[in-house]
């Protein structure tokens, strides 16, 4: 692999940050919105945000004909089952452990790789997926008993990861003539209208207005790591090898512990010290070329 130019290890350290800090915001914003009716506000406030980008930017919203498949797949996929999994998640595990079940996308994408499109790795990013997964089940180690007792935040949490490979895959593997920011614009619209339904018929209508709090991480949430976000991840998708930019976030749950230590004044404990220097050692294995002989 030929060397990660600075503007895409800029865009993965942003993406990481505003990704990774996101996670606490979730619990805050769930203490008093109900999971569907916290996600169509967040989907309807990128919306907003991606309009007003685009419009701006005088950039076409068109779709060619032909993509609409994949591209309904994709936002099913990205997007739909991610924002409903991982809220859910977070209502039966702490954020962070949340999140590290999640972010176990990049171990689905190597598996989806291998076995349905025949995808060969290479010893280091090998090395890489295998220190990648020490540093996740370092996290998951202290979690064993909760996860135990609150099933259904794992099954959660994986699902989400799952899907997220899939969409990787599907937004990787598919041309997208004319589309930049568009891509990520109808991903998010597809996805809204089904959600808000959901919020419907499983939360009512909102029987009261939520706290300034709420509401600042709501939109937040919306604005930055939901619009912006994930403009920023499918640019690193289209420039990197999947496997590489599913490994690239692999930092992400690292910054949702500490954001949790800091916010929600969560111990830090000796096996996340481990994840987390193993997870520097996957990052660097796979986005720094090794010598060439």
């Amino acid at each position: 692999m030929s060397r990660v130019s600075p503007k895409v290890l800029a865009l993965l350290a942003a993406l990481t940050l505003v990704w990774g800090t996101n996670w606490p915001l979730f619990r805050i914003a769930l203490d008093e919105l109900p999971v569907w009716t916290f996600r169509t506000m967040v989907l309807a406030t990128a919306a907003i945000v991606l309009t007003a980008i685009l419009l701006v930017r005088r950039e076409n919203f068109a779709v060619p004909r032909n993509k609409w498949p994949a591209l309904i797949l994709a936002s099913a996929m990205n997007i739909g089952v991610w924002n409903i999994a991982t809220s859910l998640a977070v209502l039966y595990i702490p954020s962070g452990h949340a999140s590290v079940l999640a972010y176990t996308m990049p171990l689905w994408v190597a598996v989806l790789g291998l076995v349905v499109f025949g995808q060969k790795l290479t010893g280091r990013l090998l090395a890489a997926l295998a220190i990648g997964a020490g540093a996740v089940a370092a996290l998951m180690i202290p979690n064993f008993e909760s996860y135990a007792t609150a099933p259904l935040g794992l099954f959660w949490g994986l699902l989400a990861g799952f899907c997220w490979a899939i969409g990787t895959f599907v937004v990787k593997r598919t041309s997208w003539p004319g589309m930049g920011l568009s891509l990520t614009f109808w991903q998010i619209l597809i996805t809204l209208p089904p959600v808000a339904l959901g919020a419907l018929i499983f939360d009512g209508l909102p029987t009261r207005w939520p706290s300034t709090p709420v509401l600042i991480a709501t939109i937040y949430t919306g604005a930055i790591p939901m619009a912006l976000g994930t403009i920023a991840w499918f640019t690193l998708v289209k420039l990197l090898p999947a496997q590489v930019a599913a490994l690239s976030s692999i930092a992400i749950p690292i910054v949702a512990i500490v954001s949790g230590i800091l916010i929600l004044q969560e111990p830090l404990s000796a096996l996340q010290a481990v994840a987390i220097g193993s997870t520097v050692l996957s990052l660097w294995l796979a986005l720094v070329p090794g010598r060439q002989r």
